[in-house]
């Protein structure tokens, strides 16, 4: 996830993370001999991590290793501090590490201090902290993976998918000496997590059990939003279930984490996250305090991206996280489309126009598959619409439908390995519309970018009956 925050002033805008995080490694990836034990543990302020590595390594690797979205940094070593003699974290290529600093194995007790931020990271689950004190951390943020070097460690891939490991979901035991900590909705006095993907909650935020529906809310988050939240969430997951049918087990939106980070000066902001049951929500700044008609909209739009990823996200997953533009470009249509049947006095069109234009803008001469190395998130979402909106016009053509009539024989067709390739999507794409030239021009403005992006765009639109014009230069949707 990576939030974008914008001045008060300016058109309120939101990243969201959802199905942008790396998406799940298929299995025997890992060799789960090498994964170490971790003990979570909050007493009073103060918090600690200890590892237990199983097997010697003269180098440990941090699955998550996202870059915080301000300033492109690591984010651990501003979080977490080696109390272990002997022992050095750094960041070495793609992922932070832990060495020892006499080059032998790293000791096989290793303990951190930690002081949790709700910083936001670029295409990660980060922490969520609550002004009651409170605090929710992704529970496989402590996953690691042994490798024999630095020089190893220098020489692996940002994309992990596919990528034979030895390491893995590693066993974290959770403990809070205030009391039972929160787990999928529930208070639990013990609690240990390996593969679940999902968050843990240590403190005593305050939890509301509804029909379908449990929300975990900051106490000083402006109380529209909550509203917003319980009245909007049903109204659009029942839209998309009438519409694509039930997303698939275990990804029911049964609880709904929101944070408040504040009220800060020239800001309007929100940013999300989906896993298995769960929406994670964070907002900040003095530009949602209250709700205006234009933060109204954008938190209804926001709740229903987040919404989307249920489906486009869970029930299925791109392969490798150069493929974000099928699940964020996607579920950015689906709320506007959602919206759009609830409010029909939603403008849709003016949402529309600014992922055109955002996707002219990153696609210059840039490839849209690249754009997470380069920090440059928002390609996945404006240029992904665009294709979907390519895609949608295609089967209006070919049937009067829409972008939910292409989309649900495409999830019903990759529910079963639950991840949806590029192939399988321009392969759909190329059914519906009986032009593989769609496909080819997509090809290339994600693997080479476009000289003329507005022109490649316009171009897919025609063919797809997308009603535009082109002027100076720009694609301006009809």
């Amino acid at each position: 996830m990576r939030l974008k925050a914008l001045a008060a002033s300016t058109l309120l805008a939101a990243a969201l993370l959802g199905a942008c995080a790396a998406a799940p490694l298929p299995p025997g990836t890992w060799d789960a001999r090498a994964a170490p034990s971790v003990e979570v543990v909050r007493d009073g302020d103060r918090w600690t991590v200890d590892y237990v590595f199983h097997r010697a390594a003269p180098v440990w690797a941090f699955m998550d290793s996202a870059l915080m979205a301000d300033g492109r940094q690591p984010w651990r070593p501003t979080q977490w501090t080696l109390e272990t003699p002997g022992v050095v974290m750094e960041r070495r290529g793609h992922y932070d590490v832990i060495r020892s600093t006499d080059g032998g194995p790293v000791p096989s007790r290793v303990r951190f201090s930690i002081r949790p931020k709700g910083v936001e990271l670029e295409a990660e689950y980060g922490a969520l902290t609550f002004s009651d004190g409170a605090v929710a951390l992704p529970t496989r943020q402590f996953d690691v993976f042994a490798l024999p070097s630095v020089a190893a460690a220098e020489a692996m891939p940002a994309d992990l998918n596919g990528v034979d490991l030895e390491g893995g979901p590693s066993a974290v035991t959770w403990r809070d000496t205030a009391g039972p900590v929160l787990f999928n909705g529930e208070r639990r006095a013990t609690l240990t997590t390996t593969t679940e993907r999902s968050y843990v909650l240590l403190g005593q935020a305050r939890v509301t059990p509804s029909e379908g529906l449990t929300t975990v809310i900051d106490p000083n988050l402006p109380p529209w939003i909550g509203e917003e939240i319980r009245g909007f969430a049903p109204r659009i997951d029942d839209y998309y279930l009438r519409r694509l049918g039930p997303p698939g087990a275990g990804s029911e939106a049964s609880t709904v984490m929101v944070s408040w980070n504040g009220p800060t000066a020239r800001l309007s902001s929100m940013g999300g996250s989906v896993l298995p049951g769960l929406i994670v929500m964070k907002f900040e700044g003095v530009g949602v305090l209250n709700p205006s008609q234009e933060v109204l909209e954008r938190s209804r739009w926001f709740i229903g991206h987040e919404s989307a990823h249920f489906w486009l996200g869970q029930a299925v997953r791109y392969q490798f996280a150069r493929d974000a533009w099928i699940t964020e470009g996607g579920a950015d249509l689906m709320a506007v489309r959602g919206f759009k049947a609830l409010d029909p006095a939603y403008d849709a069109r003016a949402e529309l126009q600014t992922e055109v234009d955002d996707c002219i803008a990153l696609a210059r001469d840039k490839p849209v598959a690249e754009a997470g190395e380069r920090g440059e998130h928002r390609a996945y979402y404006a240029c992904g619409a665009v294709f979907a909106m390519a895609a949608e016009g295609a089967q209006k053509r070919r049937d009067g439908g829409d972008w939910f009539d292409f989309l649900r024989p495409v999830l019903i067709a990759n529910r079963t390995d639950g991840v949806l390739t590029r192939a399988e999507w321009l392969d759909a794409l190329t059914r519906a519309s009986r032009d593989p030239s769609l496909a080819a021009t997509i090809e290339r403005m994600l693997d080479q970018g476009a000289a003329d992006p507005a022109a490649e765009i316009a171009g897919l639109f025609r063919k797809t009956g997308v009603p535009h014009r082109v002027e100076n230069g720009k694609v301006i949707l009809l």
